[in-house]
């Protein structure tokens, strides 16, 4: 049967108006998300800090948080949501929506650490985050009371060696950054330490400077003016290179342990689903930020250096860390329920 012209050109019509909408349709996801890349933000950012007000983390983020809002012409106020080892503020970020409008301030311990040391966290660092940006790293300082006979860490290491478990090490809790990071030491060089934990920072630090603990691997931030004062005496640090808060310290590769290399880390991550477009938008703002040079003077007084490297980047190295530190854990037989 022949169809009318009439009917044969409505017919036409009719198919490229069903194209055209299909075609939009499947395109509408990728517009949406340009769109809302372009046009992001257009209200507050909410930054989740699940540290305490007036430590190192939150001081790193409010210099940040501060200079984005003003990059981006909207407010990033930030939210201290502590407890549980960092566990609460981070596992509530994984569970905001992914809208880039709820960020974390990310760090080692609740990062890095607590998936190796704790057996049912409520978030996976790999799955339930988009990196952003890596803000910023820092050495441990190996720390010793400042009249201590400790003045080197071979002359730590041979007491040790000399008597197996009677060298003692603070820390701020089991399964804590510096407590790892004390065990990689003695792994790396052979030796038995006694383990003291302590709740918090203070109260180690308290004890090492009475004489009543030999050593404690401590954030340059909390131990930057005893060691200044003379309280307490450092003896290296465990980075690759030197810490320029600490330019005459020695690091563990220059003391005998060429492979020794442990940094802590501050780090911007969003829910794991936040659009592409938003993340790399975060990212560029951040990274200029962190090469001005009066950024990189705030985070120099706060003992941490700037870094900004890409989410590619910062991902891969959130992969390396955890792997790292979960093959250290359970060499040490570290858990914590």
């Amino acid at each position: 049967m022949l169809l009318h012209p009439t009917l044969l050109a409505r017919a036409g019509r009719r198919a490229a108006i069903l194209g055209a909408a299909l075609a939009a349709f499947v395109a509408a996801p990728f517009l949406t998300e340009a769109a809302r890349a372009e046009d992001y933000p257009t209200r507050t950012i909410t930054l989740i800090v699940p540290f305490a007000a007036g430590g190192g983390a939150d001081a790193v983020a409010r210099i940040v948080a501060q200079r984005l809002g003003d990059k981006l012409g909207q407010p990033v106020v930030v939210e201290n949501r502590t407890g549980a080892a960092a566990i609460i503020g981070t596992q509530a970020v994984a569970r905001a929506k992914p809208d880039g409008y709820t960020l974390l301030l990310g760090q080692s311990g609740p990062i890095s650490i607590n998936p190796a040391v704790y057996k049912d966290l409520k978030y996976d660092p790999i799955k339930d985050f988009a990196p952003v940006v890596r803000l910023t790293e820092y050495p441990y300082v190996m720390v010793v009371n400042g009249a201590s006979p400790y003045t080197t860490v071979q002359a730590l290491v041979a007491a040790a060696k000399a008597k197996p478990g009677a060298v003692t090490f603070g820390s701020y809790g089991i399964g804590g950054a510096n407590h790892l990071v004390a065990e990689m030491f003695a792994a790396s060089a052979g030796i038995k330490l006694l383990h003291v934990p302590y709740r918090g920072t203070a109260p180690a630090v308290t004890d090492l400077m009475s004489g009543q603990l030999d050593l404690v691997f401590s954030d340059p931030f909390s131990a930057l003016a005893n060691v200044r004062a003379g309280k307490l005496r450092a003896i290296a640090v465990t980075g690759k290179n030197r810490s320029p808060v600490l330019p005459d310290v020695p690091t563990l590769a220059q003391s005998g342990f060429p492979e020794f290399d442990a940094v802590g880390w501050h780090g911007i991550l969003a829910p794991a689903g936040t659009p592409d477009d938003i993340v790399a938008k975060l990212n560029g703002a951040i990274v200029k930020i962190l090469a001005d040079p009066e950024t990189k003077a705030l985070l120099a007084a706060q003992a941490t250096e700037a870094v900004g490297d890409t989410p590619a980047q910062f991902g891969a190295f959130i992969k390396a860390e955890v792997a790292k530190w979960s093959a250290i854990a359970k060499e040490a037989n570290i858990t914590v329920e």
